[in-house]
């Protein structure tokens, strides 16, 4: 993760300034979508992957529409869609452009939209300057239906006042009735290992009580490359309501970048590391013969009919490409095993035809 953003640099000037606040409007913002091969192989099908490069990839649905977004280094764009296996035809909205100067000025990365409270509060990591351990959490609010229309208000960082160090991948989720923020971060200012920790929610941009940390890095599989890594946490939950805490593990310089998982005991308490089981073997692993190495940073999601699970995520084509803007977005179904637990499979082939998801 320490060098997740090298490549990232010569995008932070790449687009003309905005201010945070003003209304965003139809035009002239509107951008189309990076021009890739269209990923439509048939009137039923798709294939990944579904841009030509979209790192740390995010989704949300809400009210008939996804809304997409990915790392771009300086600005913060959604794609809004019906269709996410069209996603390569859909137009982007920026809605936010790092300043010239303060804490959030630089590398800009993972942003994720979170519906609380009847509005869109927008996660996001930045840091001041090209020093990646200032590397920080903040958030924006709109109060528009629609996201990419309104305005975004700057709610500034979102941190533990007693542990105010290198924290990335921030993601909300309701566990038992209550909101908790998740992320990944250092124990210390002088620890390079990323954590995973968790802290209930008090407002959208404030943590009720300080962070508690559920993961470190411990198997072989998550220590792959200098400093070890646990990262990019998101929660899934089955039917039952049994809940899911799916990370990336490893250096995402490497081509082992992987997905680990965590479980919570029934009726667990999050906020106790001993109500999580890590499981021993990393879950979703590169696939060479398929043309992915280093998949995670990933999302879920349902199905336009609700029917199905997918999952959205990362991945290079080709070895040794590390964390560059090679990194593009693809999106697979996946089924649930016996015991309640996820099976994800393994990586679809790029450029095979891929059945669209049930709905669309």
């Amino acid at each position: 993760m320490i060098i997740k953003c090298l490549s990232l640099f010569f995008l932070l000037q790449a687009l003309a300034a905005c201010s945070i606040g003003q209304t965003i409007t139809e035009q002239p913002d509107w951008h189309r979508a990076a021009k890739v091969k269209p990923g439509i192989v048939g009137e039923r099908s798709f294939s990944n992957p579904l841009l030509k490069s979209g790192p740390d990839p995010w989704v949300i649905q809400r009210k008939g529409f996804y809304y997409y977004m990915h790392t771009e280094g300086g600005t913060i764009s959604i794609f809004k869609t019906r269709a996410l296996s069209a996603l390569h035809k859909t137009i982007k909205k920026v809605v936010y452009v790092a300043p010239a100067e303060g804490g959030d000025a630089k590398n800009i990365w993972a942003p994720e939209l979170h519906f609380l409270n009847g509005k869109w509060f927008l996660y996001y990591t930045a840091g001041s300057s090209a020093d990646l351990s200032t590397q920080r959490l903040f958030v924006l609010e709109n109060s528009a239906a629609d996201p990419t229309t309104g305005k975004w208000i700057k709610r500034g960082q979102i941190k533990d006042p007693n542990a105010d160090f290198f924290a990335i991948d921030a993601t909300v989720s309701t566990i038992n009735g209550k909101k908790y923020l998740i992320w990944s971060g250092h124990n210390s200012a002088k620890d390079n290992t990323q954590r995973l920790y968790i802290a209930p929610l008090g407002k959208p941009w404030e943590m009720a009580k300080g962070r508690t940390e559920i993961s470190t890095p411990t198997y072989d599989w998550e220590k792959i490359g200098l400093p070890h890594v646990n990262e990019g946490p998101e929660i899934l939950k089955n039917k039952k309501g049994r809940v899911f805490l799916i990370y990336s593990a490893s250096g995402c310089w490497t081509d082992d970048y992987s997905l680990g998982m965590l479980s919570l005991k029934d009726n667990g308490n999050p906020l106790n590391p001993q109500h999580w089981t890590k499981s021993v073997k990393p879950i979703f692993t590169k696939s060479p013969e398929n043309g992915t190495y280093g998949p995670g940073h990933n999302g879920f999601f349902k199905s336009a009919d609700s029917k199905e699970d997918w999952i959205i995520y990362h991945a290079n084509a080709k070895p040794g490409l590390q964390c560059s803007n090679e990194r593009s977005p693809r999106m697979q179904k996946f089924t649930w095993n016996t015991d309640g637990t996820p099976h994800l499979g393994r990586p679809v082939k790029i450029n095979q035809p891929i059945t669209k998801p049930s709905g669309e």
